[in-house]
């Protein structure tokens, strides 16, 4: 494992540590609402400090982009993407379904990963050419080859209700088409399962890029395919993101588009 993945991996370790020892006392912690069921809370705030404070201990020159902080810009090549606490409304409510993001672009390219689940105590890591894994395990996406036979993730869009009418078309639709769907509120998370080959694939509306750069090279790593919803590589701009095995993504695509 490279420096910087196991810099990735630690600081996602420590945040979950401090996650994990918060949620025993979800009754005492402060939160705030940035919009429409969109919330933050002290937790995620501490969570980001962690791991801003982990990654600039090792690498003080690299830029850093978090959910709560913005960016740190050093004009340096390298760009941390983090997301410290990924489904808070699932941390605040104490459902175990939520996650730690940490994804590395170098250049134009995400070229490190690591996603953590504090529940299960699992840690999904990927290096650009390098692969996938889960824990110390090698991971590839199904071999699920037909859409009526699948089992997707996708994610509700709870912020921008703009979306909401195109996104119960394509779900309704999807519902008819597959095997089933699961929302289970951590984008990181469902992406990660997709490379694990624990569904099959993941689609959503209106991400942002912290919830999207470390499950984007987990996918690929594992052999999976990521678009947008024109069929481009442009999921960190438009934040509409398409994730599952080769044989899939076509089929996905074409239902999207098609409502």
């Amino acid at each position: 494992m490279s420096g910087i993945l196991n810099i990735a991996v630690q600081a996602a370790y420590n945040a979950g540590g401090l996650i994990q020892q918060a949620s025993r006392s979800l009754e005492h912690i402060r939160v705030d609402r940035k919009g429409h069921n969109d919330f933050v809370s002290e937790v995620d705030r501490r969570a980001e400090q962690t791991i801003i404070q982990t990654i600039q201990k090792a690498y003080p020159n690299h830029n850093i982009l978090g959910e709560e902080s913005g960016l740190i810009d050093n004009n340096s090549e390298f760009t941390w993407i983090i997301d410290p606490l990924d489904g808070t409304t699932n941390f605040l409510h104490g459902h175990p379904q939520y996650s730690i993001s940490i994804g590395v672009k170098h250049g134009d390219k995400i070229t490190y990963a690591a996603v953590f689940d504090p529940n299960r105590n699992d840690i999904y890591t990927a290096e650009l050419g390098k692969g996938a894994k889960l824990n110390d395990s090698r991971i590839r996406v199904s071999k699920t080859a037909n859409l009526a036979d699948s089992l997707l993730a996708t994610g509700f869009p709870t912020y921008d209700m703009s979306f909401l009418e195109r996104y119960l078309n394509i779900f309704r639709e999807m519902l008819k088409s597959t095997a089933g769907q699961r929302r289970a509120g951590s984008a990181a998370l469902d992406l990660a399962y997709v490379a694990s080959g624990k569904v099959d694939g993941f689609w959503e509306f209106n991400l942002k890029p912290w919830d999207i750069a470390a499950g984007y090279l987990l996918v690929k790593e594992a052999g999976g395919l990521v678009c947008d919803f024109d069929g481009e590589q442009k999921m960190l701009e438009s934040g509409n993101i398409i994730a599952a095995n080769p044989k899939l993504v076509t089929q996905i695509l074409k239902t999207i588009q098609n409502n």
